[in-house]
């Protein structure tokens, strides 16, 4: 039988799409209340007339630390509680470490991993008066470095860090933290990265299992309200993505290095030609949020 949140309300960043919107429709459905935040306010308006008064959406850039509070402090005194928190917010990017400019870097590591700083920061008092749970988006990519992607690795190895320092901090406030680890998720981010570079598509074809497949929202959607509802310390996305945690020393090690060298050989060159072409560093999506700001 799916758990339930009657009486419990959620905080969700990155609210407007994919993982975000999915998960709020599932803990609305499941009896509990959402605070939307994020960047698109007609998705996010939408997102909440259709879960009607048990939901509500605040506007926020979660690189503002100032409007992350706002946001925070509304939803808290709009629904009188804040029992959970996802911090879903996160972008991708394009471009090797000597081809990516510097502010599209920046920008990954800022939303990726301080404004999951942010977020925790702001929402702390709230889920100390409730003996809450925090959940952070991360990603199996907290464990697998890949050519081409180093602002994403390196952001999302970073917001697992910070979360399980976090998660020391808050422990004797009783506030519980988890960590999720998401592979490939069909959503926006991977299907538009696939479409813009046939490099990254043929890379991820023949990555080794588990890290060469796709997960649906709606599974990814389902672990994570279960994770919410255990208040778990790891959220993998699928379950097979424990390996990867388990591994992450090999692969990162001399062990595997000629292997990972002679595949990043071939792949890179062709690369850093497909995004030098495309003329961004951020897939369709991202640009066209940064253009609304």
């Amino acid at each position: 039988m799916a758990q339930t949140f009657t009486g419990k309300v959620a905080l969700v960043t990155g609210a407007a799409r994919g993982i975000g919107a999915g998960v709020a429709r599932g803990y609305v459905q499941r009896g509990g209340r959402v605070a939307l935040v994020g960047l698109e306010p007609e998705l996010l308006a939408a997102l909440a007339d259709e879960l009607g008064e048990a939901a509500a959406w605040w506007e926020a850039d979660v690189r503002d630390g100032a409007a992350v509070a706002a946001a925070v402090d509304a939803a808290a005194a709009h629904f009188g509680r804040i029992d959970h928190v996802l911090a879903n917010a996160g972008i991708a990017s394009y471009g090797t470490v000597r081809q990516i400019d510097d502010a599209a870097f920046e920008r990954v590591v800022d939303i990726n991993v301080n404004g999951v700083f942010r977020t925790l920061k702001y929402a702390t008092p709230h889920l100390v008066k409730t003996k809450g749970y925090a959940l952070v988006v991360a990603s199996q990519a907290s464990f697998t470095p890949l050519a081409g992607l180093a602002s994403y690795n390196a952001s999302k190895a970073g917001a697992e860090s910070l979360a399980m320092a976090y998660k020391q901090e808050v422990a004797f406030l009783g506030v519980d933290v988890g960590v999720c680890h998401p592979s490939w998720i069909d959503t926006d981010i991977v299907r538009n990265a696939e479409k813009d570079l046939p490099t990254f598509r043929d890379i991820r074809s023949k990555l080794p299992w588990p890290a060469n497949g796709t997960t649906s929202v709606e599974e990814c959607v389902e672990l994570i309200l279960t994770g919410l509802a255990k208040r778990k310390s790891r959220v993998y996305v699928p379950k097979n993505v424990i390996v990867s945690n388990w591994t992450k020393s090999i692969v990162n090690s001399p062990v595997a290095w000629p292997v990972l060298k002679r595949i990043a050989s071939r792949a890179v060159p062709g690369m850093e030609r497909e995004v030098e072409a495309l003329g961004r560093f951020h897939h369709a999506h991202v640009v066209e949020t940064k253009a609304a700001e």
